[in-house]
């Protein structure tokens, strides 16, 4: 049997812009990206947690230690510069195997820094 568990979590990023002029997605700083075991292009949900606004979409690689997070496109209508975010990740996996796996969680400083 296979179930899906968080691969991944970057808790409490804050927005550094929204771009609503742009095709969509969420541009997030290699670093974080690489720290939580996320790549270009993957799906991911974006947790708004001043608003409550719940979405998916896809991470493009923002310039490493910028510490953009960046709504773009229709993502932009969900958030606003200043918001707390968490990005959250998931996995399908062996239902087993997904026993003993460890998710890669992340808890940015401030300015998005590790």
């Amino acid at each position: 049997m296979q179930i899906e568990v968080l691969k991944s979590k970057i808790h409490r990023a804050v927005i550094t812009e929204a771009n609503l002029n742009y095709v969509g997605s969420l541009t997030l700083d290699e670093e974080l990206m690489e720290a939580a075991n996320l790549i270009e292009h993957e799906k991911v949900q974006i947790v708004n947690v001043n608003n409550g606004s719940r979405i998916e979409t896809y991470l493009i690689k923002g310039k490493r230690h910028s510490g953009v997070c960046c709504l773009n496109g229709p993502a932009a209508r969900q958030g606003a510069v200043g918001d707390i975010v968490i990005v959250i990740s998931y996995a399908s996996m062996d239902f087993e195997k997904a026993k003993q796996f460890k998710p890669s969680l992340v808890f940015p400083k401030e300015g998005n820094k590790l």
